[in-house]
């Protein structure tokens, strides 16, 4: 894969909409430094440092589209409460937030506690959840699906984000489908939790290989023949154009039909400090890049970029353009044929892909859209 289509996509993102529709949640983050054991129980005693609060879910694949350059149209549901309004304070300038539903429930919280010493990385402890499985009435979500279809009015591509809630609904999906593009040029992509099955006939899922194996009751492991397997038939049952699969340190496969396999080594080093939101980045790029005009092989490029740059952030991260721009080009550099890498299992240690590198263009090149960091 030549790097100067991946250089000419990146910077093709600008300007493009998406309407992301689904769940969002405030992802808090609370910071403790060690300071001794407790007396009462065998745990630590933290001393509290501070607290932040991001957008999570829909609300993090939103503000990954506009730090990557797109537009971005939010539809959801957010309560009249503090968390609330801190998540709506915390999204990025340019996500139009006009379509969002404010009701009289709890926003889902979910609180991370984090602790290390005062010069060490702090590392998550326990994780609190509120207000997740709380149900939603009938007048909030007939307000919400009229939002949601109102959104997509103009999108280039819509975003769908499933967490579980019950908001997002195969129905309500094939509502949108039909108001964007009954032909199918509109891409409409999805990401679930919890219903992979239950969606079909739209333009691709970003599934994680324990996602998909929890959909067809398998284990997947190292074994290709499994994953190959597996992706088909995720193809066949859907009916989706494209099934991307992210494995983690194997990197992602991509399943197009009548195509062969596409396997991707993760981007990067495999010294990764923080999966929390890292799927929203990967939709939100590949969302953004199909909605540019991408095949799926470079929209699935561009997100391996995108998803391997995130995880080097600890927290619920953005990558803006100008680092996935400055990781292709030195990706590029590393390699005298210009060529992005395609060997299965490669993972890249070095330039931009190591941990030295991730800090110091996110410090550079975005200093006011990093997740909450400390230590």
């Amino acid at each position: 894969m030549d790097s100067a289509q991946l250089l000419a996509l990146a910077g093709a993102l600008r300007g493009k909409t998406v309407a992301v529709v689904g769940d969002v949640m405030a992802d808090e983050f609370v910071y403790g430094r060690v300071a001794r054991v407790s007396r009462e129980a065998p745990v630590l005693i933290l001393e509290y440092d501070s607290t932040a609060i991001v957008p999570g879910g829909a609300g993090n694949a939103a503000n990954n589209v506009v730090a990557l350059g797109g537009a971005a149209t939010l539809a959801a549901v957010v309560g009249r409460d503090e968390s609330g309004q801190r998540l709506l304070k915390a999204l990025h300038r340019r996500v139009d937030r006009r379509r969002v539903v404010r009701a009289a429930r709890p926003t889902p919280l979910k609180t991370r506690i984090l602790a290390g010493g005062i010069h060490s990385a702090k590392q998550q402890v326990v994780r609190i959840d509120r207000g997740v499985a709380n149900g939603f009435d009938e007048r909030t979500r007939q307000a919400f699906e009229r939002q949601a279809i109102a959104a997509c009015a103009g999108a280039d591509a819509v975003l769908v984000s499933d967490y579980g809630s019950g908001l997002v609904t195969p129905a309500l999906v094939r509502r949108l489908r039909s108001a964007v593009d009954e032909d199918g040029l509109v891409p409409v992509l999805i990401d679930t939790r919890h219903r992979l099955l239950d969606y079909r006939g739209l333009t691709a899922c970003t599934p994680n290989e324990s996602e998909v194996e929890q959909a067809l009751g398998i284990r997947i492991n190292d074994n290709p023949r499994v994953l190959e397997r597996a992706g088909r038939e995720l193809l066949e049952r859907t009916r989706m154009r494209a099934v991307l699969i992210t494995r983690g340190s194997r990197g992602m496969a991509l399943f197009v039909t009548k195509t062969p396999t596409l396997h991707i080594p993760i981007y990067g080093s495999d010294e990764i400090a923080d999966v929390t939101g890292a799927g929203d980045t990967v939709i939100g790029a590949m969302t953004l890049a199909l909605a540019a005009g991408a095949t799926f092989e470079l929209a699935a490029r561009l997100a391996n970029y995108a998803g391997g740059l995130v995880v080097m952030k600890r927290g619920t991260a953005t990558v803006s353009s100008a680092e996935l721009t400055a990781a292709i080009r030195a990706d590029r550099a590393d390699d005298p044929r210009g060529r992005s890498s395609d060997r299965p299992g490669r993972s890249r240690v070095r330039g931009p892909g190591s941990s030295a590198f991730a800090k110091a263009t996110a410090d550079k090149l975005d200093p006011g859209k990093r997740a909450p960091r400390r230590g």
